[in-house]
């Protein structure tokens, strides 16, 4: 019975999957509902949170060997620490004085449009003045630093699959 209870790398990989729907549907409701509108660190988040869900899909689909399992893992764990790099380098820009702020640029819509994808690259890597206003907080935290604990947090649950697998008799 207790066997039935054990939580397998696979369903913890799809309870990451789900995470990450659940990231990316609180960003679409802060956009689309509340109005909010994402600079481009937020998108480049967005697509770590999108990036890091299909590879936890993807092991959890797969349901690989104790072997797919670490490489799955360290794959979902290097995917979830980019992407806390940027929510990580967002959380510095919005701490920043105001005089040292980036300054803002074309809107990201703009710069698709009108410049090469290397700069567009730059610009959403980078980030913006845009990127130093704080429109939501929550416990005092800004949305970019609940991202960061979000994506230390899948970062985390990836790798602890690592040891998961020790205990399978694959």
């Amino acid at each position: 019975m207790l066997e039935l209870l054990r939580f397998t790398p696979r369903i913890w990989f799809f309870w990451g999957f789900l995470g990450c729907v659940f990231l990316l549907g609180m960003g679409a409701y802060f956009q689309f509902v509340d109005g909010l509108e994402p600079c481009p660190l937020c998108i480049s988040q967005r697509i770590g949170i999108l990036l890091t869900g299909l590879c936890f899909l993807a092991a959890a689909i797969h349901n690989p060997q104790a072997r797919g399992i670490k490489i799955y893992s360290i794959a979902g764990a290097v995917l979830a620490l980019c992407g806390g790099a940027v929510s990580a380098r967002h959380v510095w820009i919005q701490h920043l004085p105001p005089d040292k702020v980036p300054e803002c640029g074309p809107g990201l819509e703009y710069v698709f449009q009108n410049f090469p994808l290397s700069a567009t690259i730059k610009l959403m890597l980078n980030g913006s003045g845009d990127c130093a206003e704080v429109n939501w907080q929550f416990l005092g935290f800004s949305m970019p630093a609940w991202t960061l604990l979000a994506f230390l947090l899948l970062a985390t649950l990836s790798l602890l699959q690592i040891w998961n697998t020790d205990k399978e008799t694959t």
